[in-house]
């Protein structure tokens, strides 16, 4: 059933000048339409507050700093916002109207993108919000739902609405606004929210586009909150085998849950994306990724939600638009209501079989059996007496005891192992599996999750980077971001320290970042107008390396000598770095103006306009002379710019 032709709004003109064709998208705050401005004639998109939280002055408030904010950012890949206006209860944006669709679409349609794909949307995603970020900005609720993808192959950042300043706190208020699968730790901690929250969101992201599947899931806010603040988001290669490191390490600088390791903006992430993208190869670049896990997704998808302090310890259940818990709570764009009480505890074991119709049933149908004969006895032995394993993954070791009780099964033993990819405490597998035909009353053997295992970092200082990293993957840890500085005491491409330090515990699999050398601080020494002889020796003394460029070319230099050099000079490079040469040809060749017949002053002032240097030659007959007769080289023929031209005067 078409539900946009319940909505009292579509067919309306708003505003005596915005007209409503129809609804695109609802939210837990605004509903948007697509609109025609009557006055300009073209279409548009209109978001509209709903009418319950019109009331409120601070949802107002935001809407209007939507307004503001992006009316300020003129930038390509940021949705504009053409104007801002009531009309009686409603409260209204009006808006670029983009033809295309979410990145949550493409998801959902496609599952897991390759990676140049992936790459291709987040880079337009970037530099909107290093835009922003510039600006003064922060968005705040990054996710796929505000990527909008035109059909023109546009990618553009909408949803501005949750905008703040850089340098304010997100709120005071007992509140955390966002979306709970893309809000970063300090977020949910402490409520505060500065750039690299949407650095954040953007490695989750890019994540959710490698892989097809969100980094943490549960079957409540709080279970995924709860992920947010104690557990790294894995490697993308974790979930796609193959995906290469490049990849895995953009994600995991970019999710860090401590914001000083993060890039610090988005300018700076997209910096990391190019240097990333460069490091891959083309079949890197176009591998296409298995589709098995892609994740399923409802039409209340990854909503934004404004969720009670409380429930960011993982004390309460956060409740959806309709009062319940579940899965679609971590998605809604809503403000939720206070979790309902709790119901009443179940009842004990033997109460329930106490009072437990089912059992009463099979009572019944036994002791009928008993009458009937033997005939209905044998079907009541092969057939009757069965019943399934029920599906207990993910469950907790109590929430699938109870289950196996309520089935009328028991548990034989519990097995405990260690896991990288379910949560600790969670079944793993049972013996029979999910299922499978078991008698009644019959035993099953739970594996239950300890989590991921946890070594210690090894310490890998001046060692080799490659080595660094084949010791860190032996040791169960996954080589993690690399950055670089100068050491004068470790040999340049050798370790200088870990982030965690050596000895330090984490989960297996966890990203340890590396800090490489850069060797000796080396200033670069300036060379031009050096023979080529004498500036190679002289910056190999300093300690680099030389290369010459093949194509040498016109210069103020003489020819031979170094007419300029790359790097140039006072810059800082490593020991060993090279340093590019490019030889000078001499100066340039110019055509000589023909000065034969013009006065003394006006050849020389000819000559040095063109580039020449003059010398006068008057004799014996030209003392008291004022003409040029002859000059060295004749005028149409080309000299070295910068040499002499000798004119005679008679």
């Amino acid at each position: 059933m078409d539900t946009t032709l319940q909505d009292p709004l579509v067919g309306q003109l708003l505003d005596s000048r915005y007209r409503i064709d129809g609804r695109i998208a609802v939210g837990g705050m605004a509903t948007v339409y697509r609109a025609v401005d009557t006055r300009l004639d073209r279409v548009l998109a209109l978001k509209v507050m709903h009418p319950t939280l019109a009331a409120d002055a601070t949802f107002v408030d935001r809407f209007i700093r939507e307004a503001k904010s992006v009316a300020r950012l003129s930038h390509p890949n940021v949705v504009g916002v053409f104007d801002q206006g009531t009309d009686g209860s409603y409260v209204y944006l009006a808006m670029e109207y983009i033809a295309g669709c979410t990145l949550r679409d493409v998801l959902r349609e496609r599952g897991a993108l390759q990676p140049r794909a992936a790459l291709d949307i987040l880079e337009p995603v970037l530099a909107a919000l290093g835009a922003a970020h510039r600006a003064g900005f922060v968005h705040r609720d990054m996710k796929p739902e505000n990527v909008l993808i035109g059909d023109d192959g546009r990618v553009k950042v909408a949803d501005f609405g949750l905008v703040r300043a850089v340098d304010t706190v997100t709120n005071t208020t007992g509140t955390v606004l966002g979306t709970v699968s893309y809000l970063a730790p300090e977020q949910i901690e402490h409520g505060t929210s500065d750039t690299r929250v949407d650095v954040y969101a953007c490695g989750v992201v890019l994540y959710e586009m490698l892989t097809g599947a969100k980094p943490h899931s549960g079957d409540s806010p709080a279970q995924v909150l709860y992920q947010h603040l104690n557990e790294d988001v894995p490697p993308p290669s974790a979930a796609v085998p193959g995906l290469p490191f490049a990849l895995d390490e953009l994600v995991a600088s970019a999710t860090a849950r401590t914001p000083d390791i993060r890039p610090y903006d988005a300018v700076a992430l997209l910096a990391r994306l190019r240097e990333a993208r460069a490091a891959l190869t083309e079949e890197q670049l176009d591998a296409v990724p298995p589709q098995a896990r892609t994740a399923a997704h409802d039409n209340a998808e990854d909503r934004t939600s404004v969720i009670p302090r409380a429930a960011r310890s993982g004390r309460l259940p956060l409740p959806t638009e309709d009062g319940q818990g579940g899965e679609d709570a971590l998605n809604r764009t809503s403000v939720l209501a206070t979790p309902p009480p709790a119901p009443p505890a179940a009842p004990g074991r033997a109460a329930r079989r106490r009072f437990d119709p089912r059992r009463r049933m099979i009572a019944v149908i036994a002791g009928v059996l008993l009458v009937l004969g033997l005939g209905t006895g044998i079907w009541y032995i092969n057939s009757g007496q069965f019943t399934k394993v029920p599906p207990l993954l993910a469950k907790t070791e109590a929430q699938a005891k109870q289950r196996l009780d309520d089935a009328g099964l028991e548990v034989k033993d519990v097995k405990r192992t260690y896991s990288d990819t379910d949560k600790r405490g969670t079944v793993m597998g049972t013996d029979p599996a999910a299922g499978e035909r078991i008698r009644q009353n019959g035993q099953v053997t739970l594996t239950v999750s300890l989590g991921p295992e946890t070594v210690k970092v090894p310490d890998v200082k001046k060692l080799p980077l490659a080595e660094a990293r084949k010791e860190l993957k032996n040791s169960g840890l996954a080589p993690g971001m690399v950055t670089k500085k100068f050491d004068e005491g470790v040999k340049k491409g050798a370790v200088i320290g870990t982030d965690p330090r050596a000895g330090f515990t984490r989960k297996a699999g966890s990203a340890v970042a590396l800090v490489v050398s850069k060797g000796r601080e080396i200033e670069t020494p300036d060379v031009t107008g050096e023979s080529e002889a004498d500036a190679t020796a002289e910056l190999e003394e300093a300690g680099l390396k030389v290369e010459i460029d093949p194509s040498q070319v016109h210069s103020d230099e003489d020819k031979g000598d170094v007419a300029r050099q790359s790097p140039a000079p006072g810059k800082s490079l490593a020991e060993g770095d090279t340093v590019e040469l490019t030889i000078s040809k001499g100066p340039p060749m110019v055509e000589v103006p023909d000065v034969t017949g013009m006065k003394v002053d006006e050849a020389t002032d000819a000559l040095e306009k063109a580039g020449f240097e003059v010398d006068k030659d008057r004799g014996l007959l030209g003392l008291f002379g004022d003409t040029v007769k002859d000059q060295s080289v004749d005028g149409g023929d080309k000299a070295e710019k910068g040499s002499s031209i000798t004119i005679t005067i008679r």
